[in-house]
């Protein structure tokens, strides 16, 4: 949500100040824009259109500069336009741009206008402008002329969950930078330094990476860089050589990233479980061993699709590894009373490890005396993956995708193999299990090129669905979560309004819905719960109700005037989840493209969710 890219360097910054916002476009955003230094004044361009208008702005415009920031903005406070969009500027002579939220922006912006302040915006953002200006610039001010100072003092003010970057027109060559709550890295190349929110932004250009750690105030120069953390004591971060692929975001022979992704996730797969040869807890770090082996249940916190992938992973963990788990919501959980229980897993799931309702979820956990902690997580540098106990890394790569599809069904792996590793420490797997259930995560690559071979006849029904304004989605037992996913997915990119039930619960309420313009979607493997979900679908059918029906191929369920189905090619037993939502991804996506949305970037939805 929102993307940070600043620069001090001895050539014109602008283009690689474009090229980095270009590469985090996939976050979300509904305004961007850029300011640098020239000529001993600050100058700026903004748009509430996509970064290739902003490109022709400082184009048209000629605008140059060796130092610089840039932004992508996720409206929260003040609507999308361009008075509201970043960079902010004070003075004429401060200009920053920020991620997150500024909880305490009220108090402070009426300080500042009794000491004569005026407001552009309706952002919290501008807050912090004036604030760093009145600490850099007021002849009482402690901090006077020290940019580096000023950001350190206002930072100290500042409640909530924020990264900025800085600079002022009378220190060119100069970029403060802050985190709390928000990521942001430093990027070190020949001669130049950057600010970014992901190291994605200036792959290629700085692969000298340094993760800033909460609280951490940075100062950018072609002489170095200088970092104090939360205490405000000078501190060293080792910088890593991190290889971020710009390569991941080209689209190669693909209409959409979202497209790319779902038909990259055999290899995704792949690359998650290569080179596991047994189940053992130690894929999840050392010491978990003990830490399973001492456990009596698990409580999984997540947002979104990763709370959907948590959700499956409770039919298996309750059913093969015998352990009572919870499923909580990250942004209800940290807000409601909970009895804590020590010998509680808590298994938080994220994409991009940054999210901060999860994030907080999990701080708060923890505060309450939950002292084990496991992340499934996409991005090894992730403040998830830093602050737990334990970690599994899904290795799905790059998600461009606001919609979710790769990481997802990389998730559910990881989360399967938790569920083993649980069952082995208890005595509840077999050698013969286990050889069985390896050689069914190897063959799952294979087994979803199969089913991706179905988008054909995917992309038939969607000319249908892109006709429709609401839709309904069944499922039964494990298959129920992956429903709800399928339905966020439409909801997502297609803009259709979608639900998802338990098929038991038609009866009790939405099969009042069930008319000949209501699609119903239904997910049926051949499982022990195959009979009652066909007499759920007799429900739908006896209503004049219109199915769709993703089935497996030896379940007996045969197209017929008001049904029509299509096969996977087998049943995949426990695994069947990560196989049945794959078509489920390429309707919604298809759907999406018949419908002409903006598939990659829908609207108001943001990738990587820093704010709660």
């Amino acid at each position: 949500m929102c993307g940070i890219v600043g620069a001090v360097s001895t050539r014109n910054i602008v283009p690689v100040l474009i090229e980095g916002l270009r590469r985090l476009e996939y976050r979300g955003y509904d305004s961007c824009g850029v300011a640098v230094v020239r000529d001993d004044a600050v100058e700026r361009a903004r748009t509430v259109s996509r970064v290739a208008d902003l490109e022709a702005q400082t184009q048209a415009s000629g605008l140059s500069g060796f130092t610089g920031v840039a932004h992508t903005r996720w409206a929260t406070h003040g609507k999308p336009d361009t008075v509201n969009a970043h960079p902010h500027l004070s003075g004429e002579t401060i200009a920053l741009v920020h991620n997150g939220i500024i909880e305490n922006y009220e108090p402070l912006r009426e300080e500042l206008r009794a000491v004569g302040y005026g407001f552009e915006s309706q952002t919290d953002t501008e807050v912090v402008a004036h604030l760093i200006h009145q600490a850099y610039t007021y002849p009482s001010s402690a901090t006077r002329g020290d940019l580096f100072a000023s950001v350190r003092a206002v930072t100290k003010r500042l409640h909530g969950a924020y990264a900025i970057a800085v600079f002022a027109k009378d220190q060119p060559g100069r970029v403060v930078g802050a985190r709390a709550g928000s990521p942001l890295v430093v990027a070190l190349g020949e001669n130049e330094a950057f600010l970014a929110s992901d190291a994605l932004a200036v792959a290629g250009t700085a692969n000298r990476i340094i993760y800033l750690e909460e609280g951490d105030v940075v100062e950018l120069t072609l002489d170095g860089v200088t970092i104090h953390d939360v205490d405000d004591h000078p501190v060293e971060r080792e910088a890593r050589v991190v290889e971020a692929h710009a390569a991941s975001v080209e689209l190669g022979p693909y209409r959409h990233f979202m497209q790319k992704e779902i038909f990259e996730q055999p290899r995704a797969l792949g690359d998650t479980l290569e080179g596991i040869e047994s189940i053992s807890p130690e894929l999840f770090g050392s010491g978990a061993a003990e830490v399973f082996a001492g456990i009596d249940s698990v409580l999984i916190l997540a947002c979104g699709t990763s709370y959907y992938s948590g959700c499956t992973a409770k039919y298996w963990l309750e059913s093969i590894a015998r352990i009572p788990t919870q499923v909580e919501v990250a942004s209800e959980y940290r807000y409601r009373e909970t009895v804590p229980n020590p010998r509680a897993l808590v298994v938080v799931i994220s994409q991009s490890g940054e999210t901060a309702d999860t994030m907080a979820a999990l701080r708060h956990a923890r505060a309450l005396g939950h002292v084990h902690t496991l992340a499934v997580c996409n991005v090894a540098t992730s403040a998830m993956v830093r602050e737990t106990e334990l970690r599994f890394l899904t290795r799905a790569g790059t998600e461009i995708g606001v919609a979710s599809t790769k990481a997802f069904t990389t998730q559910l792996a990881a989360l399967y193999m938790l569920t083993l590793a649980l069952a082995k420490v208890r005595g509840l797997l077999t050698e013969d299990a286990e050889a069985k259930a390896l050689t069914n995560l190897r063959h799952l690559p294979a087994a979803l090129h199969g089913v991706l071979a179905l988008e054909p006849q995917i992309i038939a029904w969607s000319e249908d669905f892109a006709r429709r304004e609401n839709a309904l989605f069944l499922g039964r037992g494990l298959h129920y979560p992956i429903a709800l996913e399928g339905a966020l997915k439409l909801k997502e990119i297609s803009y259709i309004h979608a639900e998802a039930y338990p098929a038991g619960e038609l009866k009790h309420g939405p099969l009042a819905l069930v008319t000949e313009a209501m699609p119903v979607v239904t997910v049926a493997p051949n499982d022990a719960l195959l009979e009652k979900l066909k007499s759920n679908i007799q429900e739908v059918r006896a209503r004049g109700g219109r199915l769709y029906v993703f089935a497996d191929s030896d379940t007996q369920i045969q197209s017929s005037d008001g049904i029509q189905v299509i096969r996977l090619p087998e049943h995949y037993g426990d695994l069947s989840p990560i196989l049945h939502v794959v078509p489920l991804q390429l309707l919604a996506y298809h759907t999406a493209c018949a419908r002409g949305t903006d598939v990659d970037k829908p609207r108001n939805l943001a990738k990587s969710v820093t704010v709660e």
